[in-house]
Order: structure tokens, then C-alpha cells, then sequence
């Protein structure tokens, strides 16, 4: 008997930042045994045209199982629904409101809902800034109810090269922060020692 691939939601939401959804599907379609459910609001799919040279049918070939916003009767709207969990790349500050207040408008907010009332986790890669006050109360808002608050934040330390090592290591760091091995970026292996001085 085959074993049963482990699935992945993933949301598009409305921010800049578009080609970490597209790289984050691209590197999934390559992993064996894992099932990739995709969402992309309206919005999302405005700032696919804008940011890339993606459309966002293309973004869609890229997963296995599609489904449109508005579809809230979907599978994934419901707990029965076995995910390893959900990422929201990238979330939009108000997808990322929607979220924290469990306003469940739409099929990603409400996948990101149930996915938290299941206790998986659900990554949030956060695209805005500067933040004022209420992003940041949402923010935390969002941490306390179990989100993941992932925002891409390049690292610098393996010495990126190109605008493709920023993204590639984020997208790999934000993977496996939810449990899915990856080799898309290096991990910090502590200074070496040097004379003070």
C-alpha cells in the first residue's frame, strides 16, 4: 500500500513579494510525496501581473490541488481536512488581520483558521513596511494564537550573491521552520575563532 503524500497549503495573498509564493511552489513541485493545495486572492493574482513576469495561471500549474478564493465549502475550509499545515506567502496586512481575528472571509483565512484550530502550524511571511502600531498589536495578536510570524527578512551571513540566494534561503528557512527539510540555504555553523583585537 502507497503511503499517503503529505499536504501543504499554500496562500498567495495581496502583498508585494509575489515571487516567494512562486519560488516556494516551485521548490515543493520537486519534493516526493508532498501535495501541495494552493490559494490566490483576487488581489494576489493583481500583484503577480504587476511585480512578475508570471501569470497567474502558470502560478497555478505549479500545484497539485487549486482552488478559487471565494470557495469557502472547499476541503480545506474544513479540520478533517489532513494538512502538515499552511504558509501564507506572502501575507498581506490584511489577510494577516483577517487571521489574527479569526475573520474567516475567504478560503485562505479560513484554511489559516482551521489549520490553528487544529493545532498545525501556519507560517505567516509577513510583506510590509514600515509597521505602525496596529500591524505590530496584530502581529503579536497573530503570535499568540499559534501563527508561525515569518516575515523575509534576507540573511546575509552565507553571503548571497543574487536576488535568487535572498529568496532561495528564505524560502528554505521558512520551510524548514515548519518541519520540511530543504537545502535551499545554509545554516549558521558559529564563528570561527579569531585574535581579538
Amino acid at each position: 500500500m502507497s503511503e499517503t503524500p503529505k499536504r501543504l497549503i499554500v496562500g498567495l495573498s495581496g502583498a508585494s513579494g509575489q515571487i516567494y509564493g512562486i519560488r516556494l511552489l516551485q521548490v515543493l513541485k520537486e519534493m516526493p510525496g508532498l501535495e501541495t493545495h494552493l490559494v490566490i486572492t483576487p488581489a494576489a493574482r493583481l500583484t503577480i501581473a504587476e511585480e512578475t513576469d508570471w501569470t497567474a495561471r502558470r502560478v497555478e500549474a505549479l500545484a497539485d490541488h487549486v482552488y478559487r478564493a471565494g470557495d469557502v465549502g472547499a476541503s480545506l475550509a474544513s479540520g478533517s481536512f489532513a494538512a502538515a499545515g499552511m504558509i501564507v506567502a506572502p501575507c498581506s496586512i490584511k489577510s494577516l488581520s483577517a487571521i489574527a481575528n479569526s475573520y474567516a472571509d475567504n478560503l485562505l483565512t479560513r484554511a489559516a483558521d482551521v489549520q490553528l484550530k487544529e493545532g498545525r502550524p501556519v507560517l505567516l511571511m509577513v510583506r510590509e513596511t514600515p509597521l505602525h502600531l496596529g500591524h505590530l498589536e496584530l502581529l503579536a495578536r497573530a503570535a499568540r494564537i499559534g501563527c508561525i510570524i515569518f516575515p523575509p527578512v534576507p540573511a546575509f551571513y552565507a553571503h548571497p550573491r543574487t536576488l535568487a540566494d535572498v529568496v532561495d534561503a528564505t524560502v528554505g528557512r521558512a520551510l524548514a521552520r515548519i518541519g520540511i527539510e530543504n537545502a535551499l540555504f545554509t545554516r549558521w555553523g558559529g564563528r570561527t575563532a579569531q585574535e581579538d583585537g
